[in-house]
């Protein structure tokens, strides 16, 4: 059951590889996330001494929550194998790389997990193009849509 996907994500980045996290949550945040009040738009992942964070998601603070509220900008620790860190590690090194959230679920309607994609910013006049392929199949489909 996905809870927030990342619509930004895809069309500002070029994403080569996606990987599966678990996320450290506290229990507000989870009762947060169930009603879908959470915004990954200018969320990113960086390391933090050989530990992978994510920032910037803002989770909204539960309404019954009183005064056990969660700071909606923590940073928040993915959880990962030793040996994905460690490779995610290498690549984020390399110049122009970046780790993005592309969308947050509830797997087994039980634990939250991140899917997080591994890309590099595209160029304005690869935007131009997405959003000229995208005008097109829309055309054509309101076309066929119109002649059947």
């Amino acid at each position: 059951m996905d809870i927030v996907v990342n619509k930004k994500a895809r069309f500002n980045y070029e994403i080569f590889e996606e990987i599966e996290a678990g996320i450290v949550l506290v229990g507000t945040e989870v009762k947060s996330l169930r009603d879908k009040k959470v915004n990954l738009s200018d969320s990113y992942a960086v390391f933090k001494k050989d530990e992978l964070y994510l920032l910037n998601a803002r989770i909204e603070p539960y309404t019954h929550g009183n005064v056990f509220n969660h700071d909606p900008l923590r940073a928040r620790k993915l959880l990962l194998k030793e040996k994905e860190l460690s490779k995610l590690k290498g690549k984020l090194l390399q110049k122009g790389w970046v780790m993005l959230p592309m969308k947050m679920y509830f797997k087994n309607n039980r634990w939250v997990k991140v899917k997080l994609g591994l890309g590099k910013s595209k160029k304005k006049h690869d935007k131009r193009q997405a959003i000229r392929e995208k005008d097109i199949a829309r055309d054509t489909e309101r076309e066929m849509k119109n002649y059947v």
